[in-house]
Parts: C-alpha cells; sequence; structure tokens
C-alpha cells in the first residue's frame, strides 16, 4: 500500500492579491499542521478569477506575481508540503498587457518549481480573460512524491474526458481539478458537476481530486476527493471555508477501466460477488 495524505484547500477568494497571498500562507500552515503532503489550491487563487471576482482587464501583476511564486516555493520547501497553486502566468510576447494564462503552478514538497499548466479549455467567458495555449507544450502531468499526478484546470476537467485520459494515459494515478465555480446563481449545475467528478474517477479507476473556492452566495460545486471505484472518498460543505484531508491509496488507481484490463475491471465491477471462472471463458472467445 502507498499512503498519500492529501488537502483541498477550499478557501475564500478576493480581487486583493495581498489578501489572497495571505490566505495561501495560512492553508499552507494549516494543511501542514495536519500532514498533508499535497495540498491544492482553487483555480486563480494568487490574483482572483478573471470572471467576475477579479476584472477582466485589470492589469497582470507580473513582478508580484513571480516574487509570490517564489516565495509560496519557498514556504512549500520548508514545510515539506507538496502544492498546486492556482494562479495566473503572463504571457511570453507581453508580459504586462498582453492576455495571461489560467494556470497551476506545480511545486515539490523540496520547493522546487516542476513546471505550469495552462488551462487550454476556455468557456465562453475565460476566452474575454485568458489566452489558449498551444497543448503540444503543456504539461499536463507531473512527478510529486513518487506518484505521477495529472493536472486539468475545471471546464477541462468537468467537460472534456479527454483532457483526464491524456492525464491517465501518461501515467497519473491522481488527476487534481483546480476550479472555480462560481459567483452566478446556477446551483441547478451542482448535482451535475459532482456527477462528472465521480464519472472522472470511475471511467479511469483514479483518485479524481477537485478544488473548489469558498463562494457566498453561490457556490455551484463542492470540493471533492473520488475515488478510483466511484465513491465519494471526502468532501467540503457548500459555501464556507474548508480544508478536505483524505489518505488516498495509489494502488487502488489501477487505470483498470481505462486500459480495459478485464481482471482488473472485473475487481471494481464486482468485488467478491463474482468469481473469475464465471467470466474468463467466455473472455477467451471473443
Amino acid at each position: 500500500m502507498t499512503t498519500l495524505r492529501i488537502g483541498l484547500a477550499q478557501c475564500k477568494q478576493t480581487p486583493d492579491f495581498d489578501a489572497n497571498a495571505k490566505t495561501i500562507f495560512r492553508w499552507l500552515d494549516e494543511a501542514a499542521e495536519q500532514q498533508v503532503q499535497i495540498l491544492c489550491f482553487p483555480e486563480t487563487q494568487t490574483v482572483g478569477y478573471r470572471v467576475d471576482v477579479t476584472a477582466t482587464d485589470a492589469p497582470v501583476p507580473v513582478e508580484q506575481l513571480h516574487d509570490l511564486h517564489r516565495r509560496v516555493a519557498e514556504r512549500c520547501g520548508q514545510l515539506g508540503i507538496a502544492c498546486i497553486l492556482g494562479t495566473e502566468m503572463p504571457a511570453e510576447d507581453d508580459p504586462h498587457h498582453g492576455q495571461p494564462y489560467n494556470s497551476a503552478v506545480i511545486i515539490s514538497g523540496k520547493g522546487k518549481m516542476l513546471g505550469a499548466h495552462h488551462k487550454s479549455k476556455l468557456t465562453p467567458l475565460d476566452a474575454v480573460a485568458y489566452a489558449a495555449p498551444d497543448d503540444d507544450h503543456n504539461p499536463f502531468t507531473f512527478d510529486l512524491l513518487g506518484v505521477k499526478v495529472g493536472v486539468v484546470i475545471c471546464f477541462e476537467g468537468f467537460r472534456f474526458p479527454q483532457m483526464v485520459r491524456r492525464c491517465v494515459a501518461e501515467g497519473a494515478q491522481i488527476v487534481f481539478q483546480p476550479q472555480n465555480n462560481t459567483t452566478r446563481p446556477n446551483a441547478w449545475k451542482i448535482p451535475i458537476h459532482h456527477a462528472m467528478i465521480v464519472t472522472r474517477a470511475a471511467e479511469n479507476t483514479i483518485w479524481f481530486a477537485s478544488c473548489n473556492c469558498c463562494h457566498v452566495p453561490h457556490q455551484n460545486c463542492r470540493s471533492m476527493i473520488v475515488a478510483p471505484n466511484g465513491r465519494i472518498h471526502a468532501h467540503a460543505d457548500l459555501r464556507v471555508e474548508q480544508l478536505v484531508v483524505a489518505d488516498v491509496d495509489t494502488d487502488l488507481a489501477t487505470r483498470a477501466m481505462f486500459n480495459y484490463d478485464i481482471d482488473g475491471c472485473a475487481a471494481v465491477l464486482f468485488a467478491d460477488s463474482v468469481l473469475p471462472e464465471e467470466y474468463t471463458d467466455a473472455h477467451r472467445k471473443q
């Protein structure tokens, strides 16, 4: 058994950069107290989501972002905690005035920045504020604590199963989904979002960990950790700040459904209620 303790920081987010920074460090410290090994923050936690939280055309805080990413990495190294930090990254060709990327920075427990994943499937409102990356040069998986970890951001993971499958094809056993849902009254989406999170885990036989912001009065998805068999392993309440902490057994993330491994699929589908001899011969005839 390989057990990891992961955490989801369902925290508040504002258009105030300094307030967001304080929130990030506070939750890093709290996660470390609970011996979390990998902590995930919501989408764009550093600057505020440029859909309703921060102004779409607000200046990109290039120097502040660079400094904050450096300080968060340093703190991760001090605490010995890895981090998936929802943020934005300035455009390469015009950092101060170009559209930024909606990104997640991945930091190791030794304080090393391993890279950044950029959101490539943009909602219609995302596209007003953010640039879409070239996915051929957009990393989806990273090695953390000896485990291959995938990252998809919000819309990518909900509506585009192929994005999660790309992570799994690259060996991911846990996929993290920083998200930001939402400041608008669309509560009818709550069961739909929850169903899609469960499906991403179950259809790939992986752990799926989705971290939303604490939005009041409208939060249209819980932060959730779903096991490879599709069962909800841990979740936050809606509209409250909450650190979701869970121990996950990565050995259970067999990727059996993704690989269509018959014995692995049977173990997930039937547990001990079906014996291998009941299906093995029939399968061999196909």
